[in-house]
């Protein structure tokens, strides 16, 4: 742990400024459209009375904000993992963080929690935050600014929090369904630099294809699918079961149905994980992470 700490902290200290703008220019560029763009509400929306409109127009907001800007942080951070084995090579500082007291799963390690579960759990409560003033914005226009402060709170903080919290507590889950996939982009990074990644999506895309058409078994095609339904249902949606938030749907209803549906939620995205598929993802997983720690043995020299 007193390695892992340093070792993070730089990982703050290198992307603070990225990971600022990732956040804050979806928000801004949210701004102007809602503040003066021209926006039709349906018939059947805009019958609706004052608390319902305002109730929705501040769900639809916070769930929306909150998404956008987790996938989007989520995302970035798949592609910065993914070059995290040569980001150092290019200005030979490789032989600077070699010659650390640190050891070489830390050094994989460290960032990898970072930028995997750290970095999208905080986007996930600033994509809230943000979630929150959006939702001023929306219904101070369509409905009023008494409408707004009228909300229930109460009901909307637990529904949306509870949102949130799935969404965190899955992460870890979606995380390491993902991993063999993620930890060999890494490994054909390291290994054939900017040709890594070409190469292994023409490799899986010609396996899987080989494979289901010449020899009749759609297995790698099969596991690649599963990998990623997996990891999608890991955060959301793995009960099969949702909150319907639509024109015909009462919003404080829905608004009560959150707790109750993440709570739901997240036991089937553990019983999911209790599976053969999920034990094999992490055996190849830790395969792949020491073939990392091994090239990283090879030393400055040998990686350039």
């Amino acid at each position: 742990m007193n390695n892992l700490i340093p070792l993070m902290r730089r990982e703050w200290l290198q992307h603070r400024f990225a990971w600022s703008l990732l956040v804050l220019v979806p928000m801004a560029l949210a701004v102007l459209p809602l503040s003066f763009g021209q926006i039709e509400l349906d018939h059947d929306i805009s019958a609706r009375s004052a608390p319902e409109l305002a109730a929705m127009f501040a769900l639809v907001s916070i769930v929306a904000s909150t998404a956008i800007v987790f996938l989007i942080v989520w995302l970035t951070s798949l592609f910065i993992t993914v070059m995290l084995a040569r980001r150092d090579h290019a200005d030979r500082s490789v032989e600077f963080w070699l010659s650390l007291p640190t050891g070489h799963a830390e050094s994989f390690a460290a960032p990898f929690l970072v930028h995997l579960l750290l970095v999208p759990a905080a986007a996930v409560l600033l994509g809230l935050l943000g979630g929150f003033a959006m939702s001023l914005l929306v219904v101070t226009r369509f409905v009023g600014f008494g409408e707004w402060l009228a909300l229930p709170w109460a009901t909307l903080l637990a529904g949306t929090l509870a949102v949130a919290a799935r969404v965190i507590a899955g992460l870890p889950l979606a995380t390491l369904w993902l991993s063999p996939l993620i930890l060999l982009a890494v490994l054909a990074y390291a290994l054939l630099r900017k040709w890594g990644l070409p190469v292994l999506a023409i490799g899986l895309g010609l396996g899987s294809a080989v494979l289901q058409y010449i020899f009749g078994q759609p297995l790698l095609g099969a596991a690649l699918a599963r990998i990623g339904q997996n990891a999608s249902l890991a955060l959301a949606g793995a009960s099969r079961q949702g909150v319907v938030i639509n024109s015909e749907a009462d919003p404080i209803q829905s608004l009560q149905a959150l707790p109750g549906w993440a709570l739901t939620d997240l036991l089937a995205a553990l019983r999911d994980a209790a599976s053969p598929a999920f034990a094999g993802g992490l055996v190849l997983s830790a395969a792949l992470f020491m073939a990392l720690v091994l090239w990283r043995q090879r030393g400055a020299a040998s990686a350039h």
